[in-house]
This record gives C-alpha cells, structure tokens and sequence, in this order.
C-alpha cells in the first residue's frame, strides 16, 4: 500500500545518496527505503511504534532502525545535507551567515494545580461569609 507519508522517487534519489555505506553492507529482509518510509509513516503521523499498520515491516525493525540511525547521527547529518542542498537550490549560502534567537518570559505563580485553584476558591469562599 501507498502511504501519503511515503518518499517520492526523486526523495529518494536524493537521500539515498546521503545514507553513508555501512548501512548498504548488510543483507536485509525489508530494503532501506520501506524502513524509512515507515519511520516517516510513524513520526510524520504521530502514531505509537506498535500502532503501525500490518503491511508494513514490524515495528521493532522500523523502531530499531530509527533509534540506530538517531544514536550514530545519521538522521542529523542526512538533515543537515538535506538543508545544504536546499538553500543552495534556492540561490541561497549552503550555511546561513545569521541566525536570529527569541525568547519570551511568563509570569507564573508559585503554585501549582488543582492545589492552587482549590485554596483560591476555599479563601474566596471564607471571606464572602
């Protein structure tokens, strides 16, 4: 079956390239492609690992391929090639020259929770009487 999530011929060409060789070495039972589709499938639909639909690789592949890549850094480095490529397409400096950081502070109170709102009401209630 055909997921929306799933990488297109011309994705693919672009991050097979950028998978490094050990990944090529081994025999597999699935082929890389259909293991990051449904890596894709779970992360682009928010869906728990074991929620995964049944014509796809098990769960536990796809779990342990995605927790590999994530531990060894290939899920970084093909990004960061992939927004190399981009901004490059776009006419853009592959690195950017600025970056711009934003913050926002917020008042809280000091306490917290349903503990909070009940004293709040409780002192409410024992001043109106």
């Amino acid at each position: 079956m055909i997921y929306p999530t799933d990488l297109t011929d011309s994705q693919w060409q672009a991050i097979k390239l950028l998978l490094p060789l050990k990944i090529w070495q081994r025999k597999r039972k699935y082929s890389i492609r259909t293991i990051i589709n449904a890596i894709l499938y779970v992360v682009k639909g928010g869906i728990q690992w074991r929620m995964m639909p049944h014509d796809l690789p098990k769960w536990e592949t796809v779990y342990y391929h995605h927790n590999l890549w994530s531990k060894t850094g290939v899920w970084k480095a093909m990004n960061a090639a992939l927004v190399k490529i981009e901004r490059e397409r776009k006419g853009r400096k592959a690195q950017p020259s600025a970056a711009v950081g934003d913050s926002q502070s917020v008042k809280t109170t000091q306490k917290k929770g349903i503990a909070a709102g009940t004293a709040t009401r409780r002192s409410r209630a024992a001043s109106a009487t």
